[in-house]
């Protein structure tokens, strides 16, 4: 079982190795990927708690009761 999984491994490293054109797409790829979700959380994915006492917020969220 080990071979197999070795020679799958060493089949995708040859593979990586061996690309030229591959090599640009991605990293076009990856630095497209790394832009849209920089901007995603900058955006859209704000703390909402920034600025107020986190650990207090927790404790009154969990400890609340409904009355």
């Amino acid at each position: 079982m080990h071979r197999h999984l070795r020679d799958i491994v060493r089949f995708y490293v040859d593979g990586f190795r061996e690309m030229t054109v591959g090599r640009t797409l991605w990293a076009i790829i990856l630095v497209k990927l790394f832009i849209l979700f920089a901007v995603l959380k900058l955006f859209f994915f704000r703390d909402p708690l920034r600025g107020t006492d986190r650990p207090g917020h927790v404790l009154e969220c969990l400890t609340e009761t409904d009355r």
